[in-house]
This record gives structure tokens, C-alpha cells and sequence, in this order.
């Protein structure tokens, strides 16, 4: 297995520059802002033929017994508890703190391997730098610059040491990429910890309490994931912090990265602009879709059919999409919400045969010729796959550009049903072949009417005009 190494420090030393720098990604958000990280954050590296697991946390204070800090200082506890070695960052331009001897107590307690990482020494003379590092009593210290990459390389090979070189695994592309995304406090992280058995992820009734896209690697009845819980997206007018402004974007990336989208709704609220806002941008983005409706536990027959008509009033444009009444902490629907999952993706990624796709368009239009366009018909010939993820129809024929938006969702409809591509967005395109006749015939025109002008006889007018002779028989006057 993959060594796990663990990132661990007061807040605000580096420690998710750090793990940017290690996986060489930009997964992990960075800003000069203290407690930016919350959650535990998994990526993965590779030192030569060392290939190793890097957990980023939160900032560590074993002190808070309350609060989102508490939290956070758990999620820390538990990474701690699971590594293989830690990697102690601290500032090198602040010196040692208070908090720093606390954090460095709880690891000795631990009795993990320790490398303590002195970040932010760039341009300093690195022996100064580590030197008040030695009282923390966790061996020598390592002065590095994650942002520069200084140290870095040295950093990882100390650290790997222990480590026999392992045969390449199966990478995270090989798992399906399950973003879960939705408004603010309607229950992401709880469903994902949920489908973890776990609690991965920090769950507070606080909306905002998830600020980073989070990685989780699972398995689940024999097939690979990769969820990926996002920061719930505010109405644009209400989004006014600069940290709620990158988790926005990062939410986004998340969207148009992932394979399949889960969209969570609150049952116990009315479906919001908002919640139709994300769809349609799910939509947009062609990502596959399953919408869970959560926190459905306690409804009673008469709320649960108010909420089922709701729901499917304001989200009626992602009618491709599957919808589960769900109750994300009890556990309820998970099972058939990821079965929906699993569809999905087949859906998005199907391979779709040209023959079976022109029969298909052939008996549709049996069924329903497109309406005339004037004196045309458009004709419709035949059909081929031009993408997948979202998968892309192009049908080639003649004034297909005539072709109504109602004709081409019941084509969509034709299609969907045959090869039951539920819960996937299907774009069709139209394609009008151009007569291959149509210059040549232009250019035979052209070459006739210069030949009929060559060899028509010149008229007499013309012929007479430069000798002053009028043609017999016409009067001089005018």
C-alpha cells in the first residue's frame, strides 16, 4: 500500500501550498487567510518509482473543546491517528509559538514518525532558520519553501526513506468522479460521511462549514469513487467574503471536472431560484445527473406528495435525471441513489453504433416526418455518435437547419428511450451536407454565358455607329 503522509500545523504555515506542491495540483485552496482549511484532504504523489498518499488538514489547535475549531481539531486527531508518517510544518519567519510546542506534544504522544518542515525560509540562511525548531524535540529540522519549492525534493526523500519502492497502483482516474453540490446546510458532507461509514467530513449546523472541494477516494459493492463534497453555492448577491468567493469557484471546477453531479435539495425548504440556478448549470456543463431531495425522514404522506409535485414543477427542465427522496443521516435511499449513480455514468459514457443509431432516426421519422419548411422537407438521412460525456448525436441530411426545437426534443425523446440514456444530458447536432455540384454547375454557367457572347453576331446598331450609316428603310428623323 501507498504510504499516508499527513500534513499537520498550527493555521495559516503553508501546509496546503505545501500539499499543492506534493501532488503537483492546485486541488487544495490557498489564500493568506488563517483556518481556511477544514476537512481532511487526500491527493496523491510520486517520488520515482515511491508513489504515496498526502493528507492536508486543517489548522491544528489540541486545545479547542467547542466550535468549529473542535471540529476541525478532531478531523486533525484522526488523520494523525491513521498516517504512516507526519510532516510538522511550522513558520520559519515566526519563530516557535505556543501553539507549535502544543502540536508538537500531541505527535510525540502519537508515537508516529515525525519530520518537522520549516516553511517560508526562502532567502533566509537555513541553518538560523530551523534553529529554535531543535526545542520541539521532534529530530532535525528541515528548512524548505513550499511556494518556491525549496527543500522540497529533500523534504519528500527523507520522509519516503523507510518506504520500500511499490509497483504502480490504479490511479483516481480509474474511479467514477461523483461531485456532490448543492445550496448551502442541506446536507452534503452528512451524505457523504454517510456513504463512507464514516465521519470523514466536518458536519456543523453552520452553512458554509465546507470551504474546499474535497477528495474522497472509496469503494462500494466492488466499484471505484471518488466524491467530491463541495462548498454549498450562495445566491450571487450573498456571496461577499473572498474565501466564499474562491470555494465558489472551486465548486464549479468540481462540476464541469466530475462525471456524475449529486444534486442535494432540502425537502423541508421550497425548491429556490438558486437550486434551479445550479441544475441548469449542470446542465450546461453536460455533466450526468442524479438529484437527491434530502432530509425526507418525519415527512408525512400528504408533505411528502407536496414536496414530490414541488420538486418536480421547479426541476422539471432535468427531466433526464433520476430524482430520490432521501434522509442522508439516517442512511435511507442511499442504496438505490447510487445504483442511479452508477447508470448515470453508463448513460454519459456509451458507446452508441452508427447502424442501430440511423435505424432509430429511420423509424422516427416513419413515425413523424419533420414539418415542411416552405417548399422543402428537411431530410434527415443518417446518424453517427460525435462525443461522449455528454454523448453528442450528429445527424447528416438536407436543410436540417429548417429543423423546428420541437422535432429535435422529439428526436431526443426517440433516442433516450431506445438506448435508455437516463440521467445523462443528450445534445443532438445537425449537419446539411452541401451539394457537392453546386460550384461546378455555377462555373459551367459562367463558361456558357461567356461562349453565347463570343459567338452571338454583333448587332447592327453597333456594327454602324463608328461609320455614320443608318440601316435601310429608317428614317432620318428621330
Amino acid at each position: 500500500m501507498k504510504p499516508g503522509v499527513v500534513l499537520v500545523g498550527r493555521p495559516n504555515v503553508g501546509k496546503s501550498t505545501l500539499f499543492n506542491r506534493l501532488t503537483k495540483t492546485r486541488d487544495a485552496l490557498v489564500a493568506d487567510v488563517p483556518g481556511l482549511t477544514r476537512d481532511r484532504h487526500y491527493g496523491q504523489g510520486k517520488l520515482g518509482s515511491k508513489p504515496y498518499l498526502v493528507i492536508d488538514t486543517g489548522g491544528f489547535e489540541p486545545q479547542a473543546r467547542d466550535g468549529i475549531l473542535h471540529e476541525m481539531a478532531r478531523q486533525a486527531e484522526q488523520a494523525i491517528d491513521e498516517a504512516d508518517v507526519v510532516i510538522l510544518v511550522v513558520d520559519g519567519r515566526s519563530g516557535v509559538t505556543a501553539l507549535d510546542r502544543e502540536v508538537a506534544d500531541r505527535l510525540r504522544r502519537s508515537r508516529q514518525p515525525v519530520v518537522v518542515a520549516v516553511n517560508k525560509c526562502e532567502g533566509l540562511d537555513r541553518a538560523q532558520a530551523v534553529a529554535d525548531f531543535h526545542e520541539l524535540g521532534l529530530g532535525q529540522p528541515l528548512a524548505i519553501s513550499a511556494a518556491h519549492g525549496e527543500g522540497v525534493r529533500e523534504l519528500v526523500e527523507l520522509v519516503l526513506e523507510p518506504f520500500p519502492a511499490l509497483a504502480d497502483e490504479q490511479e483516481r482516474g480509474d474511479s467514477i468522479r461523483v461531485a456532490i453540490a448543492g445550496r448551502p446546510n442541506v446536507g452534503k458532507s452528512t451524505m457523504v460521511n454517510a456513504l463512507l461509514g464514516e465521519e470523514r467530513l466536518i458536519v456543523f449546523d453552520q452553512p458554509g462549514t465546507t470551504r474546499d472541494a474535497i477528495h474522497v477516494d472509496f469503494e462500494r459493492a466492488g466499484r471505484k469513487y471518488t466524491l467530491i463534497d463541495t462548498a454549498g453555492l450562495r445566491r450571487r448577491g450573498r456571496v461577499v467574503e473572498a474565501i466564499e468567493k474562491f470555494s465558489v469557484i472551486k465548486t464549479l471546477q468540481a462540476i464541469e471536472e466530475a462525471q456524475v453531479v449529486v444534486l442535494v435539495v432540502d425537502a423541508c425548504q421550497d425548491i429556490s431560484d438558486q437550486d434551479a440556478h445550479i441544475a441548469a448549470f449542470i446542465r450546461e456543463s453536460g455533466r450526468a445527473l442524479v438529484v437527491a431531495v434530502n432530509k425526507c425522514d418525519g415527512l408525512d404522506a400528504y408533505r411528502r406528495a407536496q414536496v414530490v409535485s414541488h420538486v418536480e414543477r421547479r426541476l422539471g427542465f432535468v427531466d433526464f435525471a433520476r430524482f430520490h427522496y432521501v434522509s442522508a443521516l439516517r442512511g435511507q435511499g442511499l442504496d438505490s441513489l447510487m445504483r442511479s449513480v452508477d447508470a448515470a455514468f453508463g448513460a454519459a459514457t456509451a458507446d452508441l453504433a452508427t447502424p442501430r443509431l440511423t435505424r432509430v432516426l429511420i423509424d422516427a421519422v416513419t413515425r413523424q416526418a419533420p414539418p415542411r419548411c416552405g417548399q422543402f422537407r428537411p431530410k434527415l438521412r443518417y446518424a453517427h455518435q460525435g462525443g461522449r460525456n455528454p454523448p453528442v448525436i450528429v445527424i447528416h441530411g438536407n436543410a436540417l437547419d429548417k429543423v423546428p426545437d420541437s422535432y429535435r426534443r422529439y428526436l431526443e425523446h426517440s433516442f433516450r428511450e431506445v438506448f435508455r440514456l437516463q440521467g445523462t444530458p443528450l445534445n443532438i447536432e445537425f449537419r446539411t451536407a452541401s451539394n457537392p455540384f453546386a460550384a461546378s454547375a455555377t462555373a459551367d454557367a459562367g463558361r456558357h454565358r461567356r461562349k453565347v457572347s463570343a459567338t452571338a453576331p454583333a448587332s447592327a446598331t453597333s456594327v454602324l455607329v463608328g461609320t455614320g450609316r443608318r440601316p435601310k428603310g429608317r428614317s432620318s428623323q428621330t
